[in-house]
């Protein structure tokens, strides 16, 4: 069984919701969906799928990511 990654664990964000607000906002940047919404501040972890997230669509992960990793993205 592979584990999901959905939300920012330190802020309680899921994914889904961020992405919501970002499209209503037509944010397109992690820092400035930050401007709006708390995630990703103590451990930041959750920034790489964030930023995928942006790029993507995509809010559920099974692969481990790193901010090398979603730049090749």
């Amino acid at each position: 069984m592979k584990t999901c990654i959905t939300r920012c664990v330190c802020f309680r964000q899921p994914f889904d919701r961020l992405k919501a607000i970002a499209k209503a906002q037509g944010i397109q940047t992690v820092e400035v969906l930050q401007e709006v919404v708390l995630f990703g501040e103590n451990c930041g972890l959750c920034k790489p799928y964030v930023a995928q997230m942006l790029r993507t669509g995509q809010t559920v992960f099974t692969e481990l990511l790193t901010d090398n990793t979603s730049e090749q993205a």
